[in-house]
C-alpha cells in the first residue's frame, strides 16, 4: 500500500488558510467534497471532532492525523495540508501542528484504515521527509515528495 493509493490529490493543500484543530479539518474535510470524495462534510467533520474528543491525533513533532471510519466513504480517502503558521491541535507534545494527514475509512475496512495510519506514521518519523513536505510550495512538490520516499 502507498500513500499515493488513497491521497486525494486535489485535497492537497500547502497553506492552510486556518489557525484552529476543527477549522483545519473542516478545510480538508471541503477539499474532499470538492473532488467529489464525499459528500456530507458536517457529518465528516463530526466524525473526526468525536474522534478528537477521545484523545488528540496531534502525534507530536508538529504532526496530526485526524482519522476516522465512517459509512459515507467506499474506499479509504486521505486529504493533506500543511500550515505554515503552525495549527493548536492539543498535541501530544503541546507543539503546534505544521502537518496534517487526514484520512478517511469505510467502517468495514478497520484492517487497510490501521495499515494506512501505520504507513503515514511510519514515514513522518523521519525528521527529513516532515521537513521536505513542510517546505514544499504547491501539491505537484507534495506529491514529488511523498512519491521519492514511500517505495515500499
Amino acid at each position: 500500500m502507498k500513500i499515493l493509493d488513497f491521497l486525494c490529490r486535489e485535497a492537497i493543500v500547502t497553506d492552510l488558510e486556518t489557525r484552529g484543530k476543527k477549522e483545519a479539518i473542516t478545510e480538508l474535510v471541503n477539499l474532499l467534497v470538492k473532488a467529489k470524495k464525499v459528500k456530507d462534510s458536517e457529518e465528516i467533520v463530526k466524525i473526526l471532532m468525536e474522534r478528537e474528543q477521545l484523545g488528540s491525533t496531534g502525534i507530536g513533532q508538529g504532526v496530526a492525523i485526524p482519522h476516522g471510519k465512517t459509512e459515507i466513504v467506499n474506499e479509504i480517502v486521505a486529504a493533506f495540508g500543511i500550515s505554515k503558521k503552525g495549527i493548536e491541535f492539543d498535541a501530544l507534545d503541546g507543539e503546534p501542528v505544521y502537518l496534517i494527514f487526514l484520512l478517511l475509512a469505510p467502517v468495514e475496512a478497520a484492517g487497510t484504515h490501521l495499515k494506512a495510519l501505520a504507513k503515514i506514521s511510519r514515514l513522518l518519523k523521519d525528521k527529513f521527509f516532515r521537513q521536505n513536505l513542510k517546505e514544499a510550495k504547491n501539491p505537484e512538490e507534495v506529491i514529488r515528495i511523498i512519491n521519492e520516499e514511500d517505495k515500499y
